[in-house]
This record gives structure tokens, sequence and C-alpha cells, in this order.
């Protein structure tokens, strides 16, 4: 009694951020993969939480914490240790009140010295760290969700992040580095609705059967910027123009009792239907870089993106799940170069789970992230170079690579010793010490632990 297979609201919250929770099931409130299942009365000795579980209320804190050190390159060496805390909670109103499929999430976060590591060692354009932000304790998600048709259709409203659903590859999600892609933090007001941001908006999900979904959301289509505009997540904007986001999904032999490979794929797009700023001419049709332009860049009237998403299971054990064995990721992803900073994308890895004897839980793998600087920056660098006469780094690419061990030391806690290479920092920009050079290439070591309640 008391046991249910885990809602997707609280597998957003904790997926994003801690132990891998795609077979997790909750009893009284807790979820299996929890720190809570290994202390006395499973933490909760006064009976509190499993109250609140069979009367459809759930909660949970998620720790991050990591050390990291720039061990080579960059703008400057060192070490920093950042981390946030996450609190989340989800209320069926079909236990709580008998309003069948209607559900509530919301989650906040503690964020403290995460800015660091990015943007005062390397200037990356890439993530280093999946929990960067500017340090501060602010509200991310806040919705409701109405199911209906025996959960074969869903819409959810309120406050939104679209990383939570859209464009995101399972495999991946134990790296460091893996994030909202970098082209579409790059190309969207703000960094789009993604963590740490999220913005009003309402999003359709249509399941007609176990392997097909097809899911449409509209945001509003600028968060603000979180270190200043949005600093505590509750600015609630919604008078900017919008931004659409939709995405197909097809998954098969997703269940534990499968034996064949596992795998799932995605096909989406965006669209944001405000003014953009073309990186290279200005309004009178000359180069911004030229010493007789106006220096009023020309407006572009949206901006858009494809994408694609592959996790594919290569190797799956007798009596594993979809999560075991090997498994291979990618997505990649393409916008205009006129209106964008980053026309192209590509990721992709592969993990292995379970793989060695005496350590079931234990996660290994390797991982690159490409992020291409779109041709108009390239020549907006270029003209600067012709008619300045100033020798300048001109941007092209960064890169980056990862390998990481997650080792799990208890349910709902891992320890995780990884390694970044960041090639061309910022896409071979300028060092802010030296212009005429590019901020060298870096090597960063670090540890993670994550600890779920």
């Amino acid at each position: 009694m008391g046991k249910l297979r885990l809602n997707l609201s609280v597998l957003a919250a904790i997926a994003m951020t801690g132990p891998a929770m795609a077979e997790t099931e909750v009893v009284d409130g807790i979820p299996s993969v929890s720190i809570a299942t290994s202390m006395p009365d499973n933490g909760d000795p006064a009976g509190a939480r499993k109250w609140l579980a069979q009367h459809g209320i759930t909660y949970g804190l998620v720790y991050t914490g990591e050390a990291l050190r720039n061990a080579s390159g960059g703008i400057r060496r060192g070490s920093l240790y950042q981390g946030k805390l996450e609190a989340f909670t989800a209320i069926d109103f079909g236990k709580l009140a008998g309003w069948q499929g209607l559900s509530f999430f919301g989650n906040a976060f503690q964020i403290h010295r995460t800015s660091g590591m990015r943007a005062e060692h390397f200037n990356s354009l890439i993530t280093i760290s999946n929990i960067e932000a500017v340090p501060s304790t602010r509200l991310s998600e806040l919705w409701f969700e109405q199911k209906l048709f025996d959960d074969r259709f869903g819409f959810r409203f309120g406050q939104l992040a679209a990383d939570a659903e859209f464009f995101i590859s399972d495999y991946s999600r134990m790296f460091l580095s893996s994030d909202w892609p970098t082209i579409t933090g790059a190309n969207l007001p703000s960094g789009g609705p993604a963590y740490p941001l999220a913005t009003p908006g309402v999003r359709w999900r249509v399941d007609p059967d176990k392997n097909w979904s097809a899911l449409v959301a509209l945001f509003n289509g600028d968060p603000g910027e979180q270190g200043t505009v949005n600093t505590t997540g509750t600015n609630f904007r919604i008078n900017d123009p919008p931004s659409l986001m939709g995405e197909v999904q097809y998954r098969h032999n997703q269940g534990k009792d499968d034996s064949k490979l596992a795998g799932i794929y995605r096909l989406g797009g965006w669209h944001h239907f405000g003014d953009f700023h073309d990186h290279r001419f200005g309004t009178d049709g000359v180069a911004l870089a030229a010493p007789h332009s106006n220096g009023i860049a020309r407006r572009i009237r949206g901006n858009s993106g494809i994408y694609g998403v592959i996790d594919q299971q290569i190797y799956r054990p007798v009596d594993g799940g979809p999560d075991s064995g090997v498994g291979i990721f990618s997505r990649i992803s393409a916008s205009p170069s006129a209106s964008s900073h980053i026309n192209f994308f590509i990721d992709g890895g592969i993990v292995f789970s379970g793989m060695i004897p005496g350590r079931p839980d234990d996660k290994f793998g390797a991982s690159f992230i490409h992020a291409n600087i779109a041709n108009n920056v390239r020549a907006f660098d270029r003209d600067v170079i012709a008619h300045s006469g100033i020798g300048q780094p001109v941007r092209s690419f960064e890169l980056t690579i990862e390998l990481s061990y997650q080792a799990q030391i208890k349910p709902g806690w891992t320890l995780q010793p990884t390694f970044q290479y960041v090639t061309h920092p910022g896409g071979h920009t300028a060092d802010p010490d030296r212009p005429e050079r590019a901020i060298r290439n870096g090597a960063i070591f670090g540890v993670r632990t994550t600890v779920a309640y």
C-alpha cells in the first residue's frame, strides 16, 4: 500500500539534477533512489511524509555540490567549490480532492558560487557545469497539469522550463557539461526558458500509445536576465514576443521486462517571434565594422531552429532495463546564420551502466559538445581586422570533451570524478589581457556529489 510509479513531475525534478530515476518507485512518499532509504525509519520518523503521500502530496530535496580546478589554459587558473540545493513538491489532486488527472508541481533553488568556472576562468559558450547560474535563491517552475482521456492528452500551464521536456537526451544526463544546448542558450533572449530560468507558458502533450508522443509549447519569449531583471524567478513576464517549441518522440523497448535494445528518438524545432540583430550588417546595408557604418544593426524578424535527438542502447544485459548496459546518444541542431550566434550544434557520447562486477549502479562514459560560430559572426571579426588593420582571433567554434565516472555510494547519493578539456573557449575569442591572441585551451578536473532525499 502507498506504492506507485514516480510521476513525471517528480521525475523531471530529480532526473535533471540527481541519480537516474527512470525506473524509480515511490513508497510512502519516498523514492527508492533516495538517501532516506538508508536512514532509520526511512528518514520519516514521525510518518509525516507517508501521511502526505497518502493524501497526494510528495516532496523532496536534492543537493549537488562540486569542486572544480582549472589546471591549464583559460583566462586564469584556480579552484572553486559550487553548489545548488533544490526543493520540490508535487500534488496529485485526485488523491487530495478527488479531481482526477489534475496535478501541481513547483520547485526552487538555492544556488551558491556557481558562475565562476565558466565566466571567470574560461569565458566559454558551452556549459562546464549544469548547475551553473548566478548565485541566488529563486523560484523555478510552478505549474498545473490536467490529463484527460486515460492520460493520453494533457495540458500544462504556469511557469515552465523548456529543458524539462524538450531537446533532452536521457543518456547524457550523467555528464556535468550536459545541459540546455548551447545553440538555444546562445540564440534565444536571456538564454531561453531553461535552468535556472522559467517563464509563463502553456504546453500540450498527446500520447496516442506507449511508443509515440507529441508536445507543443508556447512560452513568453524572454524570461529576463537572471542576474539583473529576473533575480528571484518571480518576474512572471508575459508581454514579450512569444516563443513556440514542438517535438515528436518515438520510443521502444522501454519496459524493464523487454529484452530487445531500447531507443528514444526525438525530432523538434522552435521559432521565436521577436526581432533579432544581424551580426554583420547595419540598417544602412554597410558592414557594422566599417568606419562609415551607422552602427545600428539590421533587424531580422524572428529566429528559428530545428533539432534531432537519439538515445540508443547498443548492449542490454540479460534482465537489464533500458538504462542498463551500453548506450550512445547525440543531439544535432541548426539555426540561420544571419540572426544567430551559433548556427550549428552537435553533441554525443557513450555511457556504460552497471558494467563493473559488484557495482551495478555505477556509470562511466565519455562525451563531446561542439558549437559552431555563425558565418555572420565570423565575417564581422574579419571585417574588424580588415578595417582596423589590427590582428585578432576570428571566432570559429568551441569544443569540449568530458570523461566521467558516477559511483553510487548509497541509493540517492553519488560521487562523480570528472575531467573536461575545453578547446577554443568562447568560440576562439580574444583573451581580455592579450587581445591579439585567443583564450588558451584548458583542462578541468573535478568531483561532484549529489544527494537526493
